[in-house]
């Protein structure tokens, strides 16, 4: 029998919350997730859910952070040689999806943005926020804006033939195959004069 009512500490509560968020967003998609199913998986009542969230969307905006930062990446890879910042790009990006704490996070945002036209909404406001704006900023190029949707568009398809879907052989291709093959394509976008 789960436990109702308020867990010991406040910080524990919504680090609970959050947990079996991103878990029942990341396999059933935002549509399907409820918030009952959500403070049942957290073993709290549905109040709590509330009281720290408000509603859906505060609390899928709370549990679906990306991990990777393009104002971490950019200057990072930005301090390689030419001809591997592409690389350096893809190998993080990979890195932050094998990673088992990322990974369901990642797999909700697709399937989210995929499956539901609501939750699509919400995940294509999180993203131009937190990845395509900023990286635009960081290319301070003219066509900024288009480049990083392009790099995002490349990045978004190579995990869901990678993650989701696991098309081989790209589901079981090592990193530095897939970095060595697609960063090209990414330090084109990132580098080439328009």
């Amino acid at each position: 029998m789960s436990r109702r009512g308020r867990r010991r500490g406040a910080s524990t509560t919504r680090e609970a919350i959050l947990a079996a968020a991103r878990e029942l967003f990341g396999d059933l998609g935002y549509d399907r997730a409820t918030l009952r199913a959500i403070a049942a998986r957290a073993g709290v009542d549905p109040a709590l859910v509330a009281h720290y969230f408000g509603r859906k969307e505060g609390l899928f905006a709370a549990a679906m952070r990306l991990p990777v930062s393009p104002s971490e990446v950019l200057p990072a890879a930005r301090s390689l040689p030419a001809g591997r910042v592409g690389e350096e790009v893809v190998r993080r990006f990979l890195s932050a999806w094998d990673d088992p704490t990322q990974r369901p996070v990642l797999v909700g945002l697709l399937r989210t943005g995929l499956t539901d036209e609501h939750g699509a909404a919400l995940v294509r406001r999180l993203v131009l926020r937190e990845a395509l704006e900023p990286a635009a900023r960081l290319l301070d190029a003219p066509d900024g804006a288009l480049r990083a949707t392009l790099v995002g568009s490349q990045l978004v398809g190579l995990a869901l033939l990678r993650y989701v879907t696991r098309v081989e052989p790209l589901a079981s291709a090592s990193v530095e195959t897939v970095a060595a093959r697609v960063g090209p394509t990414i330090e084109r976008y990132l580098t080439t004069a328009p």
